[in-house]
């Protein structure tokens, strides 16, 4: 934790440096085309603020396809980007990385706009229990759910939070944006309806996950996760033994592990059970297309 924290200090510095030395250059004219720049933490994210900002703005993600969010840093580079930015879209719901980093962000760059995509969702604990009072407010700490986005719901939710940074950035194109986010809005519907569809026939509601992402999507949608891992902690040999007895006491074949994570232990589980090990991204890179295999897959499980 200590030379993380160094290596954070060294970074920061490194990049106002650089920021520095490049003012001393002289100035750059004042295109506008720093507002065109909008800083996303992760690819979901990313993907749904494309498909509203459209033409009008270069959508960059911080986190990048494959990397984790539990022990991404970026790199000087990045925050090099972050400084030219004129929105910053955090998700705002106790992502590991963003408590580490997001104010740290923000300090490089205290005149983009920065939109909180949680604002007016309810969050659940990582136990999957309501977290009162949650719909208006700041990140918040460990034992928060933090993956708002793995349902269809809250994607549209997200979607206005987005629109709402835009059209204050570059009000100009509001009825742009609003038109993309209408068609957002309803394509994100059409995918919740096909989900519910997908899944209406499963009389097993349960899926065994090795990382707990899916509490929000199980929470719509009726489903029970069994989660292996907790708050980011490896299982006991003794929980471990409780999930394969379960597992194997319900007939459960299949466990669904992350490929940003090590799928080591997930594999071992499987081979106790006779069953298999199934990768889904937490972290979808196509929204409506890719939650919608996601379903498909949960529900091939539960047969």
């Amino acid at each position: 934790m200590k030379n993380s924290k160094y290596n954070i200090i060294l970074l920061m510095i490194t990049v106002l440096i650089s920021l520095a030395f490049s003012g001393c250059a002289g100035a750059p004219e004042d295109t506008g085309e720093e507002n065109n720049i909008i800083i996303a933490t992760i690819v979901t994210i990313g993907d749904l603020t494309e498909r509203i900002a459209g033409e009008k703005a270069e959508v960059i993600s911080l986190i990048p396809p494959g990397a984790s969010p539990h022990s991404f840093e970026p790199t000087p580079g990045d925050l090099e980007m972050v400084a030219k930015a004129g929105m910053f879209v955090k998700v705002g719901s106790g992502l590991e990385f963003e408590l580490e980093w997001a104010d740290k962000i923000i300090d490089i760059n205290s005149g983009m706009k920065i939109v909180d995509c949680s604002r007016g969702i309810i969050l659940i604990s990582s136990d999957g229990g309501e977290e009162n009072g949650h719909d208006d407010h700041d990140d918040h700490e460990h034992g928060t759910d933090p993956h708002i986005w793995l349902s269809p719901i809250n994607a549209k939710t997200i979607s206005q939070n987005i629109y709402k940074g835009l059209i204050e950035i570059d009000p100009e194109n509001r009825e742009y944006y609003r038109e993309n986010l209408e068609k957002l809005l309803t394509q994100l519907g059409g995918l919740d309806a096909r989900i519910r569809k997908i899944l209406s026939g499963s009389q097993n509601r349960k899926i065994l996950v090795f990382h707990p992402a899916w509490g929000y999507f199980a929470q719509e949608y009726g489903l029970e996760q069994i989660a292996v891992e907790e708050e980011g902690k490896e299982p006991t040999i003794k929980n471990v033994e409780s999930l394969i007895r379960q597992a194997m006491d319900e007939d459960i074949k299949v466990i669904f592990a992350s490929p940003e994570f090590s799928t080591r232990n997930a594999q071992v589980i499987s081979e106790e059970i006779g069953g298999e090990v199934i990768l889904v991204s937490p972290l979808p890179r196509d929204y409506i297309s890719d939650m919608e295999k996601i379903a498909r897959a949960f529900e091939e499980s539960m047969k």
